[in-house]
């Protein structure tokens, strides 16, 4: 086990994708830090990990602010003696369109995502920089923040920054020895099992079945251990030269997704003025516009959705 001794903090962690997380870093022999904002939740998935043979405890709080990153490294250090890697899986959704979006729902997301995956990592990393500690920082993204989704201002905004941030963080971390990713998840959660599109997946894996290949295969959509094992090996010393980078994974299918880069230049002595780009615009760059959203494949007949039935 190429974790063993190591000790793992996972925000978010008391069940989907984080206690997914959680459970196969415990397996390759982390200890961990279980985090969730319900105690109940979080005994449980401490349990369940000590019923595998792992050792964990449990931080029962929101992420976001300073005193909760402090309180999840000092729990960290003070029932495991150490702290090498950080998860920052945390979230929340509060899904609304532009105009129905209120403030509130755009604070609560940033805050948790963004904001939380800040103070957290910021925290992490001053410990292993005091304690010459070669850390490995692990956030989560989403395609979402990647491509955009309607409805979800606030989560693409959030997710977005993250995989900003990691990029600086990488710069500013080499130095150190300490990695920092992000990893893009594609998985059936609490979310994907209300869109119908993914109706026929979620329902296989709910009842303990393998997903139809067109998921796993096609789509890259699986389960939330198909992610886990992405996150155990970039927490291991396997990984200290990757950094700075967004890794997809999902159903049978790896990524490594590209930073933006100049899709097409152009140059005019003197710059570009508004009658210039009126002049040129759609000619030079016209069938070089980037899309935006996913776009997922026709699903097969057998794979549709069952339709609601009549009232």
């Amino acid at each position: 086990m190429s974790l063993t001794g190591k000790v793992a903090i996972v925000t978010g962690s008391g069940r989907g994708l984080g206690l997914s997380y959680a459970r196969e870093l415990s397996r390759q022999g982390a200890a961990v830090v279980i985090n969730d904002v319900d105690a109940n939740v979080a005994a449980e998935a401490v349990a369940l990990i000590e019923a595998d043979g792992g050792s964990a405890v449990a931080v029962v709080a929101p992420v976001g602010t300073t005193e909760v990153a402090k309180q999840l490294v000092e729990k960290a250090v003070a029932e495991f003696g150490r702290l090498d890697i950080l998860v920052t899986n945390a979230g929340i959704l509060r899904d609304k369109s532009l105009l129905k979006m209120t403030d509130e729902d755009f604070d609560l997301v940033i805050n948790v995502h963004l904001k939380g995956t800040f103070t957290c990592v910021r925290e992490a990393f001053a410990y292993f920089k005091e304690n010459n500690v070669q850390g490995r920082i692990i956030t989560i993204g989403s395609p979402t923040g990647q491509r955009g989704n309607f409805g979800q201002t606030n989560y693409a905004a959030a997710k977005a920054g993250i995989v900003g941030m990691v990029r600086t963080w990488a710069l500013e971390m080499k130095k150190a020895g300490v990695t920092v990713n992000s990893v893009i998840p594609v998985a059936a959660t609490a979310m994907t099992k209300t869109v119908p599109y993914f109706q026929k997946a979620v329902e296989a894996d709910e009842r303990g079945e393998a997903m139809p290949s067109f998921f796993r295969h096609d789509l890259g959509f699986g389960t939330a251990d198909d992610v886990a094992g992405l996150i155990a090996f970039l927490a291991s010393d396997e990984a200290a030269n990757i950094t700075g980078q967004a890794i997809g994974a999902g159903g049978d299918r790896l990524q490594v997704w590209t930073h933006p880069e100049a899709a097409a230049t152009e140059y005019r002595e003197g710059g570009w003025g508004y009658t210039d780009l009126i002049e040129n615009f759609d000619a030079l760059f016209g069938d070089k516009l980037q899309s935006f959203g996913e776009e997922f494949l026709p699903l097969p007949d057998e794979l549709k959705p069952e339709p609601a039935p009549a009232r």
